[in-house]
């Protein structure tokens, strides 16, 4: 494999890997680490949710591109509004190891707006050492093939004009359009699930709203080895204005129309009857996000569950540790309002 790029030799470059709910992005870093070819990383995941679920996935992957202190968790609430708490403080801690990073890659959570957290990097004390190599925007293919958001402007203002309930911003489009338009690379996830000729579909309707020439790459199982995604040498701190953003006259943003929770599971018999009862939960309740591990009788392994929708995924990803207690945990991502009591009896 190719050496990386790096433009500035003197400035240590940062990936930042933005996407949906249960786009891949995780999956994606899974594979990075494992293709880094001895690079030296660090990670910093921006967790939506009370459990760290991503770090403990990302710590099972047994690689050593990525030492355990190089990896930060940011549970706090979104990164792009918590910048100034969050972010600086992290980035110093991964500065002053004693190997400092070579490449840092940054997960944000699937809610947050990648400009925020870009604009950071024009900030003197950060822009001095420190320069965005890329944005990279995964997209869950299958989904939005499937019309999970109005990606058409022109409908969209047709259908609001028409229905006065729709005379709203829609708070998922908007996130979605502006991952996209900050992206300096957008990776087409889970294509296996389109034929040839969604995909070009889909191809055309991610082009229409990206505001300039982006490369897009279609994988499955987020398998995109690391030369492909690091060494973009976007500097993107310096080509802010071509990155427009829903929010650009606005001072922040909130979350608001977003909640989750975070349920206790006890030891599942049947893994599958079990995954179906989650599916068919997550239609009921219209839950948009469920991830995090479970405990199977008469299984020595602990067993990793991730569901976008009604469309879950199911792996053992580590054996249960000695003296570790066997008590899965899910966390539930959806809309405000979610009736929480139900689907917590519904899970017990």
């Amino acid at each position: 494999m190719a050496d990386f790029k790096k433009t500035d030799l003197t400035k240590i470059p940062v990936t930042i890997i933005t996407g949906f709910l249960g786009s891949g992005k995780t999956t994606l870093i899974r594979h990075l680490l494992q293709t880094a070819n001895g690079r030296r990383l660090a990670l910093m995941i921006n967790e939506f949710g009370d459990v760290g679920v991503d770090g403990e996935i990302l710590r099972g992957c047994g690689d050593d591109a990525c030492p355990e202190d190089n990896l930060i968790e940011l549970n706090n609430g979104c990164l792009c509004c918590t910048v100034a708490d969050d972010f600086i403080p992290s980035i110093e801690k991964l500065l002053a190891l004693p190997n400092a990073p070579e490449h840092i890659v940054i997960e944000t959570s699937g809610l947050a707006l990648p400009k925020p957290l870009v604009k950071a990097f024009d900030w003197p004390s950060v822009r001095a050492r420190l320069t965005v190599d890329g944005v990279i925007a995964v997209v869950d293919a299958a989904a939005v093939a499937a019309g999970r958001f109005a990606d058409d402007p022109e409908k969209l203002a047709a259908q609001r004009a028409a229905d006065p309930s729709l005379d709203h911003d829609n708070p998922l489009e908007e996130v979605f359009e502006d991952q996209l338009a900050c992206a300096d690379l957008v990776i087409l996830n889970k294509s296996d699930l389109l034929s040839e000729e969604e995909m070009t579909a889909l191809r055309g309707e991610i082009g229409a709203i990206l505001p300039r020439a982006v490369k897009t790459v279609a994988t499955s199982e987020g398998r995109i080895d690391a030369g492909v995604l690091l060494g973009l040498a976007a500097a993107a701190e310096d080509d802010l204005h071509a990155r427009p953003s829903h929010h650009d006259t606005e001072e922040e943003h909130d979350h608001d129309d977003f909640e989750s929770f975070v349920v206790d599971v006890p030891p599942v018999t049947d893994a599958d009857s079990f995954i179906a009862r989650l599916a068919a939960l997550a239609e009921e309740h219209d839950v948009l996000r469920m991830k995090g591990f479970l405990p199977v009788a008469n299984k020595p392994m602990r067993l990793l569950v991730q569901g976008v929708g009604a469309r879950f995924r199911q792996q053992f990803d580590r054996p249960w540790q000695a003296g570790e207690a066997r008590i899965g945990k899910l966390v539930i991502i959806g809309e405000t309002g979610l009736d929480r009591a139900a689907i917590t009896q519904a899970l017990a």
